[in-house]
């Protein structure tokens, strides 16, 4: 294959694992490989992102997320990308973006929404729009599954959770994919940066609007009205900064998780039709099978951190300052922790080993109600269809940051 050759012709010093297109046209994997191999904290000296560090294998993975007092994620933000301010232009903060003891205090006013008790009565909210989504699909017709499925079920659940109009949910997605959506990380060097602003502060003024009309009214289960009454956030609306951020985190992160997810898993499966036999004769196994599916396909690439001091990691001196990246794609393909990690086995016994949803204080808060919404997808998928058959060629975003899938065209084969 050109792109083996490719990958072992170019010095190691030289490899940019955080180019677009290697995700883009899905030819990420020798990459990594060879950087789990050769070089497990890996410094590139230029890119389009400027120096940073490359920590790939699961196990150092774990030690950068889990020592977040020397790994910031205030200091530089999650990602990558060194963004620029611009004059007049907020740029939005959020808690993932803040450090302890700041980041707990605004994560708190929120994670009641995806307790345990608050995930079991949402449950059957969920598996009605399953069925009703399901339900109202074409049988032996070619559709989009990432458009049909994927995108209405997630854009179902954020107006729930968010307490959005109903008819305008999908704005939420929209907005959720233009937050990511910045050259550094697409590659895409035409987008217009301005047009962009210009939508995310119509989403700001849409929840100041939400905002507005719940204060005053009693206690209620959805997001805005959890900030509104917790003393740590009750306030978050008049910092224009934090109220967009964390209403955007708050919409990627029910977003992009799932939602690729769901696509992920479709692929997966048809890539595997020994897997697909499987959970045929055992339905048993779709919760397993859920977290499997995660990792395999692992919706966030990356997060970053940035060092408040000098640490040897790996055995390499990272610097106070330096951008330091964990690939959590490479780190749920580390052989030295799971057997045959390319290929979804969906009774792995340690598929929940994965760093899909980080590790640490940052760990995805709603990492339970994304795998309920798949594991009820599938309970009632299976219920439904012999096969979610993959007819054509899948496209896939360009982004370093969210593995994104645009369009999976399917046809559904009956019972």
């Amino acid at each position: 294959m050109t792109i083996a050759k490719n990958v072992n012709t170019v010095p190691l010093e030289e490899i940019d694992v955080s180019q677009p297109e290697r995700f883009h046209q899905d030819t990420w994997r020798p990459w990594f490989a060879r950087l789990r191999s050769e070089a497990p904290v890996h410094y590139l000296k230029n890119s389009a992102n400027g120096p940073f560090w490359s920590v790939t294998s699961h196990e150092l993975i774990k030690e950068v997320d889990t020592n977040h007092k020397v790994f910031s994620s205030e200091k530089g933000g999650i990602s990558i990308v060194d963004l620029i301010p611009v004059d007049g232009q907020m740029q939005g903060k959020n808690f993932i973006s803040m450090d302890e003891p700041d980041h707990q205090k605004q994560r708190k006013a929120v994670a009641p929404s995806v307790a345990p008790k608050n995930l079991r009565e949402l449950e059957p909210l969920i598996r009605k729009n399953v069925r009703d989504i399901l339900d109202h699909l074409p049988l032996d017709q070619p559709f989009n599954w990432v458009e049909r499925v994927s995108i209405e079920l997630t854009a179902r659940m954020l107006a729930t959770l968010l307490d959005f109009p109903y008819e305008d949910r999908h704005k939420l997605v929209h907005w959720s994919d233009i937050t990511t959506a910045v050259p550094e990380v697409t590659g895409e060097t035409g987008i217009d940066m301005k047009a962009r602003y210009d939508e995310l502060m119509q989403c700001a003024a849409a929840f100041y609007q939400l905002w507005t009309a719940k204060v005053g009214q009693p206690p209620s289960f959805d997001l805005i009205s959890m900030l509104q009454n917790n003393p740590d956030t009750a306030r978050m609306n008049e910092d224009p900064e934090l109220f967009l951020g964390n209403l955007l985190l708050l919409i990627v992160g029910g977003n992009d998780t799932t939602r690729n997810s769901i696509s992920g898993g479709v692929l997966a499966l048809n890539q595997y039709p020994d897997q697909y036999q499987k959970l045929r004769d055992n339905p048993s196994l779709i919760p397993n099978m859920v977290a499997e599916m995660v990792r395999w396909q692992t919706p966030v690439i990356h997060m970053r951190r940035t060092a408040l001091q000098d640490y040897v990691l790996g055995g390499q001196q990272i610097k106070q300052g330096d951008k330091v990246i964990m690939w959590y794609l490479s780190g749920n393909r580390d052989t030295h922790v799971f057997k045959d990690p390319d290929k979804l086995i969906i009774d792995r016994p340690n598929a929940r080993a994965h760093v899909a949803f980080g590790f640490g204080v940052h760990r995805c808060m709603g990492n339970r109600l994304a795998e309920m919404q798949l594991r009820v997808l599938w309970e009632e998928i299976m219920l439904r269809f012999h096969k979610v058959e993959v007819i054509g060629d899948v496209e896939r975003l360009p982004n370093n940051f969210i593995r994104g899938i645009k369009d999976v065209p399917v046809r559904l084969r009956p019972l």
